[in-house]
């Protein structure tokens, strides 16, 4: 895949196995930011893992990129998924860094860390001109890791009947940034 093999500070990144299906499924129990995501919540734990990680391999037989696992460095466990997303957005083609972590992994950075990582990527090795994050305006932690990925709001819409800001960074705003550090 895509991105399969690379790494951060404290992160691995692979492409998704159906073995992670065992470990994702923890992200459908207590977990508060459900109803952000736009998904049928009447389904099992064990149901909507598995169709979430068979969707990314559809999106990677089909080259629309897709999430990629993160594991831990420091104890090898699987912490959730990001990666880079091909939607479509107001009838217009978009790529989205989409992340989402195991709840047990929230608060620690590793959201900014992986969302970091697979922005760069996007402007480095893929030629993007810009990239958005769709996320629920009541989602404020998502949020903060947009801001943090050096995302602004773009506008507001309606997307999978969900209230939804669209964060966006061009490549030249990236490009400032990268020239400021």
């Amino acid at each position: 895949m895509y991105a399969h093999g690379c790494s951060t500070e404290r992160l691995l990144i692979r492409k998704l196995e159906e073995s992670d299906i065992e470990f994702w499924t923890e992200f459908f129990i207590n977990n508060d930011s459900l109803p952000y995501l736009g998904i049928d919540l009447n389904k099992s734990p064990q149901e909507s893992a598995k169709e979430w990680i068979l969707f990314q391999h559809k999106r990677y037989k089909e080259n629309r990129y897709g999430h990629h696992a993160l594991i831990e460095k420091e104890s090898g466990k699987f912490i959730g998924m990001c990666g880079l997303l091909t939607q479509n957005v107001e009838e217009k083609q978009e790529i989205e860094i989409g992340y989402s972590l195991l709840p047990e992994f929230w608060g620690k950075g590793y959201a900014t860390e992986a969302a970091l990582f697979f922005r760069n990527f996007g402007f480095k090795h893929k030629n993007l001109d810009s990239i958005i994050s769709i996320i629920d305006i009541r989602n404020i932690a998502s949020q903060k890791v947009a801001v943090k990925n050096g995302m602004k709001i773009n506008r507001q819409i309606k997307y999978h009947n969900l209230d939804v800001y669209i964060y966006q960074i061009t490549k030249s705003e990236w490009l400032l940034q990268k020239n400021k550090v």
